[in-house]
This record gives structure tokens, sequence and C-alpha cells, in this order.
């Protein structure tokens, strides 16, 4: 394996949601613990996973893997830091200060900004701050779906930057009390990025011809924060020797060689390693020290029944229930990799199809809707909420609206204020808002980023409402703000999108519980990808649908109150032909 050969001492799991970050990150400090090596591996992921693979509780602090001898991981849950970045600031105040001052400091942390804030200075500490990894061999970054880690890596530039100016009358000033004293942790954050003696990029990749044209983007954004030294992992790769007389089986192997064979040039170029699909979900120890040596656990091709009717499962159904409103907004939610962008294509397309206005809309930062859609359709608009775009569209209205007012001084400074990185969440929450509200008039189908990134643009959704409600009181936060239209299911339908996996179907589950708590009900599941629906007879994927209904049962009995099972295809579902395909598919 060259991601094992002579490994620095950070390496870095990056790519999109889906392709196996997470169990590459833990077989990788496994193999290293192993070794004889200590190891600590750290989640960056606010959706992270880690602990469910080790089958243990470990949240935000450095905990010792019980299981494994030189291993401990570390989950930087961002609500946790929020609220202990928040104390930081208060605590020192609280009682010296009149209590509605700081009630005011407290709402002004009370936002995304302070969240993606203080997650970012533990990501930083464990960079910088060689006494919290001391006693570490390694440390080992099971980071977030790659637009959200980009956000991240970019975060040590871009607050540089911003605090180079010394400037701190900001518009979330509350977030930046606690940053200025940090500013040479930062620069030392960014060597320690930009140094290839210390730090590793993995670019964790499936053999598809669309995600790896999107993981070339990847690597140039990466490169141009101090990123260069990267090396390709292709994860997934369903063996040859596992499509003899199974034309599903066949279709895949070929997709795959062809998306290597023409994948792009600054890929090729990589140190790559490939490893196979395997017949077993990544849960537990065994399975993980498998991933990275699978010829010695992956030979049994006993056969086994996997055949199971889920004709009463149909994309299909749900679609023709959507429909029936004639309006509305739909919201396709989950984690990175599960589809969510292919399967709000095709709900978009299916209802232009029925002949109703659709706007179809994405809030992923690594969005990739045109390739998805390959063309245009009739009653269809596209759009996507561009984070870049929407700032500077925010700032320039800002500076026209209140700069107009200002002095040369007045406006320098507010210039100032709008370079801080969190005018972005204030940008893209407003361009959210402008999208959802379309739905009281025709279909908006909303493509999200993948869970943890969403979240944090739910608080901002959920700090509007908060504040409309505390101005305005409740009555008309009700029927003002955003969270209202996304509580109220005569408005809105949520669709959670997942794998039929183990982890993939908790994660699912603990996004709908998230979601319960702020008051929004899921409407339905989709499971997608989904190998036993699409009846395969190759011994290795029939051992995968085996595993598969147990999942799809454990959604249907504990989970969803509504479902739908979509098949694996033999082709790319992308294009209006493959995708109304996938629709129907059977």
């Amino acid at each position: 394996m060259k991601l094992l050969e002579a490994p620095p001492r950070f390496v870095f799991f990056t790519g999109k949601g889906g392709v196996g970050k997470t169990s590459l990150a833990c077989a990788t400090a496994i193999a290293l613990a192993d070794a004889g090596l200590r190891v600590l591996l750290v989640s960056t992921d606010p959706a992270s996973n880690v602990g469910q693979v080790f089958d243990m509780a470990i949240g935000n602090r450095i905990t010792r893997v019980a299981t494994v001898a030189n291993l401990s991981a570390m989950e930087i849950d961002p609500q946790a830091a929020a609220q202990a970045y928040r104390e930081r600031i208060v605590g020192p105040v609280r009682g010296l200060l009149p209590a509605a001052v700081v009630s005011g400091i407290e709402e002004q942390l009370s936002g995304a900004c302070t969240t993606e804030v203080a997650a970012f200075d533990e990501f930083t500490a464990l960079l910088t701050d060689d006494a919290l990894t001391a006693d570490y061999d390694h440390v080992i970054f099971d980071t977030a779906p790659t637009g959200h880690t980009i956000r991240l890596l970019q975060l040590p530039g871009a607050w540089s930057g911003f605090l180079e100016a010394g400037k701190g009358d900001a518009s979330c000033l509350g977030p930046l009390a606690g940053l200025d004293k940090h500013k040479s942790q930062y620069k030392a954050a960014l060597a320690a990025l930009g140094d290839t003696t210390r730090t590793r990029l993995v670019l964790v990749a499936r053999a598809q011809a669309g995600a790896l044209r999107e993981l070339a983007r990847t690597h140039d954004e990466l490169a141009g924060v101090g990123l260069s030294r990267q090396y390709l992992v292709i994860n997934g790769l369903l063996p040859p020797s596992a499509a003899a007389h199974d034309a599903l089986a066949q279709a895949i192997v070929e997709r795959e060689r062809t998306a290597l064979a023409c994948m792009p040039a600054v890929l090729a170029e990589l140190p790559r390693d490939e490893l196979p699909l395997l017949p077993f979900d990544m849960v537990g120890l065994s399975a993980l020290r498998a991933l990275l040596a699978p010829a010695r656990s992956c030979g049994d091709e006993t056969p086994v029944d996997a055949r199971a009717d889920l004709s009463a499962s149909h994309l299909s159904t749900l679609i023709d229930d959507i429909a029936r409103d004639g309006h509305g907004l739909v919201m396709l939610m989950g984690k990175g990799g599960v589809g969510k962008t292919t399967l709000a294509a095709t709900i978009a397309l299916e209802l232009a199809r029925r002949g109703l206005p659709v706007h179809l809309s994405t809030s992923d930062p690594a969005a990739h809707l045109a390739q998805t859609l390959d063309g245009s359709a009739p009653q269809l608009v596209v759009s996507r909420i561009d984070p870049q775009v929407e700032t500077a569209r925010y700032r320039d209205r800002v500076m026209q609206d209140k700069g107009a007012q200002l002095d040369a001084a007045g406006r320098a400074m507010l210039e100032e204020d709008l370079r801080s990185p969190c005018t972005e969440e204030i940008a893209v929450f407003q361009a959210f808002s402008r999208v959802i509200a379309e739905a009281r008039s025709r279909f908006v189908v909303m493509d999200t980023a993948p869970t943890g990134h969403t979240l944090l643009l739910l608080d901002a959704t959920g700090a509007y409402h908060r504040d409309v409600a505390r101005q305005q009181g409740e009555g008309q936060a009700s029927t003002l703000t955003p969270m209202s239209q996304l509580r109220d299911p005569a408005q809105t339908k949520v669709l959670l999108v997942t794998l039929a996996e183990t982890t993939p179907v908790l994660e699912a589950a603990h996004l709908q519980d998230d979601l319960r708590r702020a008051g929004i009900e899921p409407w339905a599941w989709i499971i997608n990808n989904s190998v036993a629906a699409a009846h395969p007879t190759s011994a290795l994927l029939k051992r995968r649908a085996l595993n598969e209904m147990i999942a799809i049962e454990r959604v249907a009995s504990m989970h969803a109150r509504r479902f739908a099972v979509v098949p694996i295809m033999r082709d790319e579902p992308v294009g209006a032909e493959r995708l109304h395909t996938l629709a129907t598919a059977a």
C-alpha cells in the first residue's frame, strides 16, 4: 500500500461522501497501531461515525480504543466545541455585566459561524500544539465530505488574512472576540498543512467518471491551500472475477475500467492504491483489517439466496404522492455519497414530466447538478447556491445600502467587516431563504450538502427564527421565517437518502433525530443504489444483497413511515433518459 509507505506525522483522508474515508482512516490507524506506533484518530466530520465503527462512545475528547492497543480517537463535535468556546468568552463577564448585555453576547455567539470557528479552533490546535499530540507518533484525520473539508482547510488562510488587518468591528464580533490571540496558531497551522514532510493528503474515490472529474477539481483546490503532496485511493472496485455470468456485475466492471482509463491527468499522476469491493460492511475490527489486506478474508463464494420482493417500494410511487400537492418544497438530505444529487435531479425531472413547474437547486459546495442532468428540460429551472457568488452579491448590496450613508472611514470599516469569513454564513442563508420561498407557487427540489454542512445551515435558519420570535413574537416567526416553512408538512417534504448498509442507516437515523429535535419531521426515506433490488447472480453481490436486506428491514420496521428502494443501475445515471429509467426501475 503506497499510502502506508513512510507516512508523515499527519495524514488526512478526504473525498466526497460515501467513498469510504472513515473506513480507510480507521483501517490505516489500526494498521499503524498494530505495527507498534502510537496513533490518534481524529474525525473533523460534523456527522462523524467513528464511534459507530468501533462500537463505542468517543465524542469531543481523546479516548482510548480499548480493543486496539496504541490507538486513541477523538470526534471534534462542533456543538460541544461551540459551547466550550462560548463559555470561554462569556464566562469571565458573567456577573460583571448586566444580564441583558450578557444575553446579547450569548445571542451573538449562537449562530453557525461560532460553531464553525470553534471546531476550526480545535482542529488547528491539534496541528500546532505539540503538547496535545506529544504522546502520538501519527495523527490520522478522517475529514468531512469534500466541500466542507475544503472550507475547513481554507480557514487558516482566511482567518489569518482577516486578522492580519487588525480589525475587530465585524458582523460576527462575538465569535471573533476570541480569535485575535490565535493569529500565531493559524499561521502555524498553514505551515503544517503545507509541509510535505509533516502532512500527507489521501484523496479517496470510487471508480466513477463524474466523481473522478470532481476529485480533480478538489485536487487543484487543495493544492491551492498548500496541500500539494497528494495520494489517491480508488475504493470498492468490483473484481472482474466476480462478474462471470452476471450482466449487472459485468456492466459495473466495464464502467469502472473505463472511468479509470479516462481519469483526469492530475489524478493519474498521483501515487495510487486500488482496493476491491468486499462482500461485507466495514463494521468491526476484522472487517477494517481486511480492508487493507483483502486477500486474506474475502474468499467465501458460497452461493446464497438474496432475492427479495421490493415491488411495494418504488421511487415512482413516492413521486406520484409528491406531485399531487401541485407545489411545495422537497428537500433531500443525508450523508455525502448516498446519491442525493442524482435523486434530486430524478425527482425534479419526473415532476416536470408531469407538466409541473420545478426549480431544482443545490446548497452543496461540491455540487454537480449540471453533469447529472446533462441537458435541460421543459418546466425545469436549475440553480446553485454558490457561496462565493452569494457572498460577493451580499457584500455589494450591503455596501450600496449601508455604505452610501457612511463617510470614507466608515465605508472602509464596513468593507473590512464584510471580509470576515462569517459573512458567507449570512449570504448563503439569505440565498437559501429566497429559493425555498418559491415553493409557495411551484415545486422547489433542494439537493442539500452532506449532513454536517446542512445542519450548520439549519442552525442559521433556527437562529433567525428565534431572533424574529424574540423581536416580533412567535406568531410573526411562525409565518415569516424559513424554519416555519421547513416545519410545516403541508409546505415541505424532507426525504432522507441512505444506502442499505449498517453505518449509513445509523447515520440517517441520527439525522432524523436531529431534525425532529428542530421540529422537522422527515416525510420518507429513499434507500439508494441497492444491490438487492437489482437481483444479482454474482456470488459476491448476492452476499452484499443479503446484508442489505437486514438494513432495509431495519429501515422499514424502525425508522421510516414510508420508503422507496432504488436499485443500482448498469449504467451511471446521467442524463434525462437514464434518470427516467432510475425513477421507474423495478
